[in-house]
């Protein structure tokens, strides 16, 4: 087993590694190596007094290694599971409306501009640079109802290197804005056009998703035609749920015939194990216990639902019924488009609860962390490719310097490297991020040709 059989390397790093497993949420290994190969799949993670059988086995040399500084480590790469790239535009301004009247004064005639391909393009350009700044690995995006600037969205996250599902809205339902839908039939057509023609690119980490926008905006008729095409193609599910309590009685007075809202979508095929809904504030016993059946996921967005007033998620509660969760932004409802901020507003969520007496046990700043990492991967059942640093699994990952020149926070004599990692979080932005692997490859800083 010596180095002429063994493929060659694409990176060997010395240092610190922090993740999650499936036995701790948060995982710190100091001391260690890890090694890559030329498909970006982690070969080996092992404490450094293994260099020299590493070495023998893999071939490399001691000059391969790149040693990290005691204020570096890497991190997984962050898992947006949720977020609306059109929405970016306006992200930061107009958070003074509840859902509903949000969506028909802001979002719906925001997004009815991206049918101009040239708008689309620089929104989209901007999004995907500013989350892979700060350290979005991943993400699921929204797009809006236009084909052509959806593909341009999926193109875009191609050119830059990260990893997505992109979604064409799907939405036949809109008196408010009556020239932001779509016919249905209309509407199906061009979602089998968006999936067939994504497929086509064969981009390697970029994916179609069906994405009906929500109950609200849909006929019975859409819905369970998108069904069917998620069923065909076997492809994943986004869509929103029980974000606001008005929401849910329009629901219920639109669809009378249904128990509740996730039986709207179980009965039409979009309730399955590659599904993931956005929010989920106001779930039944009887709904989560039906999520953790079909093994469908949810994504928190607390950002989202203190700027709108939406509500709170119980994350405990979830959890203790087994249901796959991940983080999202949720922008432009969430007016940050980074996932520090999601992993912070998590943190406030669950105090808030706490602060109410409406559970016993908040989330502890571990599990924060392993919900906007590992959780994530598992809620767009990528986890046996992402999440974590296991042999096996694609290098996607942050280098974190908790001594950049310019770092938003301060580091003390005293402070242990736990002080260190919880301050980035806390405290940490997109300058303490100081590169971004996706599968391998380095795709922050930006190359001349992005």
């Amino acid at each position: 087993m010596g180095s002429p059989q063994s493929p060659p390397l694409a990176h060997v790093f010395k240092g610190t590694f922090v993740h999650s497993s499936a036995s701790a949420p948060l995982e710190i290994l100091p001391g260690h190596l890890l090694g890559v190969d030329d498909n970006g799949t982690i070969v080996f993670v092992e404490q450094a007094d293994q260099l020299e059988q590493l070495a023998k086995t893999w071939g490399f040399k001691t000059s391969d290694i790149r040693q990290l500084s005691k204020h570096e480590f890497f991190m997984p790469g962050l898992v947006d599971t949720h977020i609306h790239a059109p929405q970016y535009a306006f992200t930061g301004t107009r958070v003074d409306l509840p859902l509903l009247q949000w969506l028909t004064s802001y979002t719906f005639p925001t997004e009815a501009k991206y049918q101009d391909n040239g708008f689309a393009e620089e929104v989209y350009t901007r999004v995907v640079r500013r989350t892979l700044k700060n350290g979005t690995t991943t993400a699921c995006y929204f797009a809006t109802i236009h084909t052509d600037s959806s593909l341009l969205l999926a193109e875009i996250t191609d050119k830059f290197g990260q990893r997505a599902f992109v979604g064409k809205v799907c939405m036949d339902m809109n008196d408010c804005v009556p020239q932001y839908r779509e016919i249905t039939a209309d509407s199906v057509q061009e979602t089998e056009r968006f999936v067939t023609e994504l497929l086509e690119k064969k981009y390697p980490r970029v994916q179609p998703i069906i994405t009906p926008r929500f109950g609200p905006s849909c006929t019975e008729d859409l819905l369970n035609a998108l069904g069917d095409l998620a069923q065909t193609h076997d492809l994943r599910v986004q869509s929103h749920i029980s974000e606001n309590e008005e929401e849910v009685k329009l629901v219920e007075s639109m669809f009378p015939t249904y128990q509740n809202y996730t039986e709207l979508y179980d009965k039409n095929k979009l309730l399955t194990s590659k599904t993931v809904m956005a929010h989920a504030c106001y779930l039944s016993e009887e709904e989560l216990k039906l999520f953790s059946l079909r093994g469908a996921a949810i994504s928190h967005c607390p950002n989202s639902n203190f700027s709108l007033c939406s509500g709170v998620l119980n994350v405990r509660k979830v959890l203790e019924h087994n249901v796959k969760l991940g983080l999202g932004t949720d922008v432009a409802g969430g007016y940050s488009a980074s996932m520090l901020d999601a992993i912070r507003k998590t943190m406030m969520a669950s105090n808030s609860l706490q602060i109410n007496k409406v559970n016993g046990t908040g989330i502890t700043l571990e599990e924060a962390f392993q919900l906007a990492t590992l959780g994530g991967s598992q809620a767009l059942g990528l986890d046996d490719v992402i999440g974590n640093f296991e042999v096996g699994k694609e290098f996607d990952a942050l280098l974190i310097n908790t001594k950049a020149s310019d770092s938003p926070f301060d580091l003390f004599s005293a402070d242990d490297f736990e002080d260190a990692l919880q301050k980035f979080l806390y405290l940490g932005d997109d300058r303490n991020i100081s590169e971004v692997y996706v599968a391998g490859k380095q795709v922050v800083p930006f190359s001349s040709s992005v």
